[in-house]
C-alpha cells in the first residue's frame, strides 16, 4: 500500500493517472465500485478500452491491486477458450510502485444469481464452466501440491465448541453433543481429508454471483457462461468448489430446486474429460462433515439461525456415516 492510504479504493484513485498511462491513453475514466459478494482487497471500476483499428471503445472492468495466482490465472486464461474473461492490458507496476493489475472484459446484464430463471440452470452453467476452467487450468500449469491450503480443522471446531458454550445458540445441548462425538473421532477423518488427491486449481469462491453470460455478437468471444473473482485460486481437490456451492444454500434448500451440486459438477467434468476419482463421493462427505462442524466458529460473519440449523442437520445426519 502506499504511504497514507489505507484501502485498495484510495489506492486505485491514486495510481489512476498511472494505470492510464500504462494502457498507453487507450484506457478510459474509471468509475470505482465493490460488489456485495467480491472476496479479497482489490478495488474495481468500470471504464472503457478503445482497441486500435476498432471505431468503438469496448467495455472493461479494472481491478487492482491482484495477487499473483489472480494474475496469473485471467492472463493465461485470457489467451485459451477457458470461461473466464479476456484480458485487454495488464501489468505489475503502476508508476514507480509494485503493483498487480488486470483491465479485462466486462459481461453485460447480471450475475447467474440475481437473473430470472430456474436454479437448476444456473447451476448447470455454473457447473459446466467450472468442468471447462479446471481443464485449462490444468493444462496452463502444473497443479502444486506444496501449496494446498492448510486448515486447522480441529481448532476451528474447538473454537465453535467454546462459541456455542458463551452465546447459546439455539439448540445448544446438540451442538455440544454433536461436536463432542466429532472431536473424539476426528483424527481418522482428518488423515482420510489429508490423503485427499489434489487434482485441481480450485476456484475458492464458487457461486452463481461469479459468473455471467458473455451473449451472442460479442467481440470478446463466443457465447458461454465467464467466471469471475479468482482471487482464492489454490490447488485442492475439486469437491471442495462443489461442497461449496452446496453449503451456501443449505439454508434455503428450497432455492436449489433439487440440484445436487456434487454430482452435477462430477457429471460436468466427465463430460470434458477430466478424472473425478473413485472415492469424491465419501470425500465430499466428509467435507461436508468438517464444514458443518465448524459452522459456531463464525457466528459473527455466517451465524444466521436458519443456517446453523441446516449445518446442525447436517452434522447428525453425515457423522454416522462418515465417521463410523
Amino acid at each position: 500500500m502506499m504511504p497514507g492510504l489505507t484501502d485498495a479504493s484510495e489506492l486505485a484513485h491514486a495510481l489512476e493517472p498511472a494505470l492510464r498511462d500504462a494502457c498507453g491513453g487507450r484506457l478510459g475514466a474509471v468509475r470505482w465500485f465493490r460488489t456485495d459478494w467480491q472476496r479479497g482487497g482489490a478495488a474495481t471500476g468500470f471504464s472503457t478500452f478503445q482497441y486500435e483499428g476498432e471505431s468503438a471503445p469496448r467495455d472493461v472492468v479494472v481491478k487492482l491491486p491482484i495477487g499473483p495466482t489472480e494474475h496469473k490465472t485471467l492472463v493465461a486464461l485470457g489467451k485459451t477458450d477457458a470461461p473466464t474473461p479476456r484480458v485487454a492490458a495488464d501489468g505489475w507496476e503502476l508508476g514507480s510502485y509494485d503493483v498487480g493489475w488486470v483491465v479485462m472484459e466486462k459481461l453485460p446484464g447480471l450475475p447467474l444469481s440475481v437473473q430470472n430463471g430456474h436454479a437448476k440452470e444456473s447451476f448447470d452453467l455454473l457447473a459446466g464452466a467450472a468442468a471447462v476452467y479446471y481443464k485449462h487450468s490444468e493444462e496452463a500449469w502444473p497443479i502444486d501440491a506444496s501449496k494446498v491450503q492448510k486448515i486447522d480443522w480441529a481448532k476451528l471446531i474447538e473454537q465453535g465448541r467454546e462459541a456455542v458454550k458463551v452465546s447459546h445458540i439455539p439448540h445448544e445441548t446438540e451442538w455440544n453433543d454433536a461436536l463432542k462425538k466429532v472431536q473424539k473421532g476426528l483424527a481418522p477423518v482428518l488423515a482420510r481429508w489429508d490423503a485427499r488427491p489434489i487434482n485441481a486449481w480450485k476456484h475458492g469462491d464458487l457461486h452463481a454471483g461469479n459468473a455471467m453470460k458473455r451473449p451472442e455478437g460479442s467481440p470478446w468471444g463466443p457465447p458461454c457462461c465467464v467466471l469471475l473473482d479468482f482471487a482464492e485460486v489454490a490447488p485442492g481437490h475439486w469437491v471442495e468448489d462443489a461442497v461449496y456451492m452446496e453449503r451456501l444454500h443449505w439454508a434455503h434448500s428450497e432455492k436449489v430446486d433439487g440440484v445436487k451440486p456434487v454430482s452435477l459438477l462430477a457429471k460436468a467434468r466427465k463430460a470434458v474429460g477430466l478424472d473425478n476419482g473413485d472415492d469424491y463421493a465419501d470425500l465430499a462427505n466428509i467435507r461436508r462433515l468438517l464444514v458443518a462442524a465448524a459452522a459456531p466458529a463464525f457466528l459473527r460473519t455466517d451465524g444466521s439461525p436458519r443456517y446453523l440449523e441446516a449445518a446442525l442437520g447436517v452434522l447428525g445426519r453425515l457423522a454416522p456415516v462418515v465417521m463410523k
